[in-house]
């Protein structure tokens, strides 16, 4: 059976890789008595993927992983079990089953919910809220926001307004947008929240955070330093007949009967 599984990655685990990741809960699976399915061949491994892994340093209260499994109890006992043999800086958040014939997590990715936050120091101006609001206003008006794109085989500059489907501000005012209710947020309570942002992501197209904090910057007349701020992922979509919904409702069933 496949289940698909949702937790949040917070704290010093930020700091920890992907693959590392990866190992981290197949262990977790072992010591909790779950059993995971494998591939076939010579050099059989556990059947798992993952959505979209974060880059090293951001945080995240929804990430997510499907993974084939020989057995399962109902969806609150299975985070129960999981959670007893996690680190409290990785938690699952939610359990659900999905058809083996669903479309894997990874492919059906469209946009993330991003958090932007501030640090202390070195902000400067991104401090004040004021001055947040006046260029934001102003920022997102434009018909094109330009910044370069690099990426390891080349470097060109790319118009990323129309991958930018919602940006605020205020928590209030993006979940109203988004129609999410985040409540407490999973990050470092030091940093100062200065912009939340709903952006494309993908194969194909993938928006990250930090571009659109760059540009922001370049446009407000502010020196960009990335290790000035921390970024939060807030939530994943998948694209259903032009509409987004969350992975954890994506291609769902609600009962191990319908498997």
């Amino acid at each position: 059976m496949k289940a698909r599984i949702k937790f949040s990655k917070t704290g010093s685990m930020r700091f920890i890789g992907h693959l590392d990741v990866m190992r981290y809960f197949q262990k977790a699976f072992l010591r909790a008595s779950i059993k995971m399915s494998y591939s076939q061949g010579f050099s059989p491994h556990p059947i798992m993927s993952f959505t979209s892994p974060l880059g090293i340093g951001l945080s995240s209260d929804a990430e997510y992983m499907d993974i084939m499994l020989e057995e399962s109890n109902s969806a609150d006992i299975m985070i129960n079990r999981i959670n007893a043999v996690m680190n409290d800086e990785i938690q699952v958040k939610d359990f659900s089953f999905i058809k083996d014939s669903a479309k894997p997590s990874m492919s059906a990715l469209s946009a993330c919910d991003y958090l932007i936050a501030a640090k202390p120091e070195g902000s400067g101006k991104l401090l004040d809220k004021k001055f947040i609001k006046k260029h934001l206003d102003e920022f997102i008006m434009q018909d094109k926001i330009e910044i370069l794109k690099k990426t390891k085989k080349s470097e060109k500059i790319i118009d990323i307004r129309k991958n930018i489907y919602h940006i605020s501000d205020n928590i209030v005012d993006f979940e109203k947008m988004t129609g999410q209710n985040y409540g407490k947020l999973c990050i470092n309570q030091e940093c100062l929240p200065i912009l939340y942002c709903t952006l494309t992501a993908g194969s194909v197209i993938n928006i990250k955070p930090e571009l659109v904090l760059e540009a922001f910057c370049n446009y407000s007349g502010i020196a960009y330093n990335l290790f000035s701020y921390q970024i939060h992922r807030l939530e994943m979509y998948a694209d259903l007949n032009g509409e987004l919904v969350t992975m954890a409702n994506y291609n769902v069933i609600s009962e191990l009967g319908g498997l």
